[in-house]
This record gives C-alpha cells, sequence and structure tokens, in this order.
C-alpha cells in the first residue's frame, strides 16, 4: 500500500483513491453482482459459500458476513457497491449511513436535516488529541 496520505487524517472516512479500489477490487466486484436477482439469489442461498467465489481477504470476507459496513470500507470497500449488499439486506442507503454513523435512523434524518455533521472538530483527526 502507498504511503500515508495527507487525507489519512480525515475523521469518520476512508477516502475511496486508487489504492483502496486495488485493495478492495473483489469485495466490490463481489457487492456489485447483488444489483442483479442472480446474484441475490446465490448469496441468500450459501453466503459463505457465495463469498468463497471470489478472490477477496479473509477479512473482507468475514466483514461481509458480519455486515461490518465500516470495516468493509477499510478494506476497500466503495459505499456505492457495498450499499448493493445493505439494499439485499433490505435497508435503504438512510438506514445504512446512519448504522455507519453510529446514530439511529432518526437521528440520522435529523442531523442531515439540520445541515449534517459539525465540522468543528471534526476536520481532522490530530484536533482529536490531548494537547
Amino acid at each position: 500500500m502507498a504511503a500515508d496520505k495527507e487525507y489519512d487524517d480525515i475523521p469518520g472516512t476512508y477516502v475511496f483513491d486508487a489504492d483502496m479500489s486495488r485493495k478492495g477490487y473483489h469485495l466490490n466486484m463481489f457487492c456489485i453482482t447483488l444489483r442483479l436477482q442472480k446474484g441475490r439469489d446465490a448469496f441468500k442461498a450459501d453466503e459463505s459459500g457465495y463469498l468463497d467465489s471470489f478472490p477477496m481477504t479473509p477479512e473482507q470476507k468475514q466483514s461481509v458476513l458480519d455486515r461490518d459496513w465500516n470495516e468493509m470500507l477499510r478494506l476497500g470497500g466503495n459505499i456505492y457497491y457495498t450499499s448493493k449488499l445493505a439494499a439485499c439486506d433490505g435497508l435503504t442507503f438512510q438506514q445504512l449511513a446512519a448504522m455507519m454513523s453510529g446514530a439511529t435512523n432518526e437521528e440520522y434524518r435529523a442531523m442531515m436535516m439540520a445541515g449534517g455533521r459539525s465540522i468543528e472538530g471534526n476536520r481532522y483527526k490530530s484536533e482529536w488529541e490531548d494537547k
């Protein structure tokens, strides 16, 4: 993986760049198969078996089985691909975003309707360090 990047200091997100694209390629290719009924049916019939047909890392496979949405992103998943898995589970994008932010659906909706998360204290992880 490439050296640390300036934007690695952004809290609460993983920037999906070329390195992350390479890292998560097979995870994302699995997720995109869920756009088709054939893929959804195969996955729902045998999640582990279906995942074994993709050369993902064990950590990527486990993050899918655990529905650990933030871990999928850390492991190279792209939110637009991983949201196919959420949709396969019957979740809306809003419900997914709420879970990923640690909020209830209602709390997340209210936050977004009020303009989103405050930038204060959320620009850089280094702002969180004790001085």
